[in-house]
């Protein structure tokens, strides 16, 4: 795939090494790539992948022979003299992209709710009038429709209740989150945000808001069309996240309500929200299509704003879904059919010019784990700022003996002084296949993975070291400042 000029230069080709200390990582050329989905965006697998931000971002994703990416000022998925591939959701379409490598098929999480169903909760039909039921009752069963009831946080939205976990009802789906999802505008480009709290803050993506540091002025107009100043409390541009806050918050605001990462399983069917092409309350439904997808993205390499933007590439181990994401559907919410935000949307992978050219949706995008958006939107409400987790090595891709079979994995090329890995145990030549039992097949995958990890947490890496497997223990540090 084709990565957008910002893009290629923090993507290391196969084999380069990878520093693995929460900072970024370079996805691998053979990726495909992606790009932000804020105004504009795109993603993709263990890819490289855009965000979407406002009509305009970075390409996301990584799919075999896929190019994302698109920047301001060109084609959506595309980024000048690069073959199109994901990119950023947000504003007009145009977004950079960011190639990440990753498993080619999902696995459980192991001890992290992957591969469990999530828990739809049955509502009994209740019928107002069985005669009318009778009178509209055919051969085929009817199903009664969702119900909704108060969300246990306090002034969030409300949860749906669905009484068919196979069939959900959508439309109940969208009444109760779509006061929790608003519409962001800057001068340059326009990207979706998410109602967090009471006190109104507004979660997004960095390269939705990033065109306001400077000073730049950000609306953002609620559901029923009430429009409010706002400024940036913090950003994080590791994980493409930022916290923005309405100037004067009315008292009405509808917190969404927030799920849980790790009771997601592949299938579950998902709703997108958000602001497409300035298109607002556009929703779209499907399912998630992988879980744990190491997703790299220039991070707001091509700005739809058309900052410079920051230089290191952004590594996410993002939920893949089928549900159409767009230019400007950066920072809106990926929720499950109880209504409950399980992630920002972020990025999309998108088809080269050799593939056919297809900007825009095309089945392939990502959003950031909604466990990831606690840990960091917590952060920058309470700091301005976001701790990372940091491991302390720099490892590059490579295939390994494992047992009879060959297997792809992170080798350990370099270990820091004092750092965590060296620490414990961790060995130059090793090769990291899983950690906490899920596959790392790539530098990036492993980048991902402690990504979505906090300090302090302990990981177990699964290693091959003299042909031989074993499993070492090691208890993640924050990642130094400077």
């Amino acid at each position: 795939m084709t990565l957008s000029p910002r893009d290629t230069q923090h993507l290391p080709e196969v084999g380069r090494t990878q520093e693995i200390l929460a900072t970024s990582a370079q996805p691998r050329t053979d990726s495909p790539s992606a790009t932000p989905a804020g105004s504009s965006g795109a993603f993709g697998n263990t890819l490289t992948a855009g965000v979407t931000s406002p009509t305009t971002g970075p390409t996301a994703g990584r799919t075999p022979g896929t190019t994302l990416g698109t920047t301001p000022g060109t084609t959506p998925g595309t980024t000048p003299g690069t073959t199109p591939g994901t990119t950023p959701a947000w504003g007009p379409p145009t977004a950079p992209s960011h190639p990440v490598e990753g498993p080619t098929g999902q696995q459980p999480r192991s001890g992290r709710g992957l591969g469990q169903t999530a828990a739809v909760a049955l509502l009994a039909a209740v019928l107002a009038s069985g005669g009318t039921y009778a009178l509209t009752q055919t051969d085929e069963p009817q199903t009664p429709p969702a119900t909704t009831s108060a969300s246990s946080q306090q002034g969030s939205s409300p949860t749906v209740i669905q009484r068919d976990a196979a069939a959900p009802d959508w439309s109940a789906v969208a009444k109760a989150v779509a006061p929790s999802v608003v519409s962001i505008e800057l001068a340059n480009g326009a990207g979706s945000g998410v109602v967090y709290d009471k006190q109104g803050h507004i979660v997004t993506n960095n390269h939705v808001v990033e065109g306001a540091q400077g000073g730049g002025a950000i609306q953002v107009t609620l559901s029923d069309g009430r429009t409010y100043g706002a400024s940036v409390v913090g950003t994080d541009p590791s994980t493409d996240l930022a916290v923005i806050k309405l100037d004067s918050a009315p008292d009405d605001l509808t917190p969404i309500t927030l799920g849980d990462s790790d009771t997601l399983a592949v299938g579950n069917p998902v709703m997108a929200i958000g602001n497409p092409l300035g298109l607002s309350g556009t929703v779209t439904t499907g399912i998630i299509s992988a879980l744990d997808r190491p997703v790299t993205t220039g991070s707001s390499a091509t700005s739809p704003f058309g900052n410079p933007g920051s230089a290191e590439p952004v590594v996410t181990n993002a939920i893949q879904t089928s549900a159409a994401i767009n230019p400007g559907n950066s920072g809106g919410a990926l929720v499950d059919a109880e209504g409950k935000l399980i992630g920002i949307n972020s990025s999309i992978a998108q088809l080269g010019a050799s593939q056919g050219g297809q900007s825009g949706n095309i089945g392939i995008g990502f959003a950031i784990p909604v466990g990831e958006v606690k840990s960091i939107a917590g952060q920058l409400i309470a700091d301005g700022t976001a701790e990372h987790a940091f491991l302390g090595v720099s490892a590059r891709d490579t295939v390994t003996q494992d047992g009879a079979a060959k297997r792809a994995g992170a080798l350990i090329a370099e270990l820091t002084d004092g750092a965590p890995a060296r620490d414990a145990g961790i060995r130059k030549g090793d090769v990291v296949v899983a950690l906490d039992g899920q596959t790392v097949d790539s530098s990036t995958a492993l980048v991902a993975q402690i990504r979505e990890r906090t300090a302090g947490e302990k990981v177990t890496l699964t290693i091959i070291r003299d042909g031989k497997r074993q499993d070492v223990s090691v208890t993640l540090a924050a990642k130094p400042t400077s």
